[in-house]
């Protein structure tokens, strides 16, 4: 896996931290540097974290699966972009209501919300490592890039939110399931040319 395919896994997996962080974005009044900062953080750090733990997990059975090594790694990016489709177009159906009580209060940013939210939108993440395990992916920088990459995009979601509105986080999920899809298909076709099928 190249550098530009592995930018393309760190902006797709990093749509969901964005979506949630335009969601913060639109229920802050006027979102500073350091509301957009604390997202970014939380999100980069997990983002950068569960790939880790789901590749050395996957090293650990790896030779005993290493002949469907593609098949995983399609099979993963396929169900985790599909399911981000899915949930984009939900989210865009429940958009108009929600939108309009964004403003009314101003949402904590402590621990107590960010861990449960940096851990729900990351989970992707670690099945994302699963495949780097058998992609020989070169994990250091990988996650190094997807924190990065997550961190940046989830900062400029807090204070996008506070200017586009609610519609854009789904378009933006839609984005990032998409480029996971086509990943996996193109993994996919790769494996399958291997196996001279």
């Amino acid at each position: 896996m190249g550098f530009v395919e592995l930018l393309l896994t760190a902006v797709g997996l990093s749509m969901d931290a964005f979506a949630v962080s335009v969601t913060i974005g639109l229920s802050l009044k006027k979102p500073s540097l350091k509301h957009a900062l604390i997202p970014g953080l939380y999100f980069g750090a997990f983002q950068a974290a569960m790939p880790l733990v789901g590749f050395f997990a996957a090293r650990l059975f790896a030779d005993k699966i290493t002949a469907y090594s593609g098949w995983i790694a399609f099979i993963l990016l396929a169900f985790i972009g599909g399911r981000m489709i899915i949930e984009s177009l939900e989210r865009d159906k429940e958009s108009g209501s929600q939108a309009a009580g964004a403003g009314d209060k101003e949402p904590s940013l402590g621990p107590a919300k960010m861990l449960p939210l940096a851990i729900a939108t990351s989970i992707d993440a670690l099945a994302v490592g699963v495949s780097f395990a058998f992609l020989q992916v070169s994990i250091v920088p990988a996650v190094l890039l997807i924190g990065a990459t997550t961190c940046a995009l989830a900062t400029a979601g807090v204070k996008i939110g506070g200017i586009f509105g609610a519609r854009f986080k789904s378009k933006a999920e839609f984005a990032g399931g998409a480029i996971l899809l086509l990943l996996s298909i193109k993994i996919l076709l790769e494996h399958l040319n291997v196996l001279h099928l």
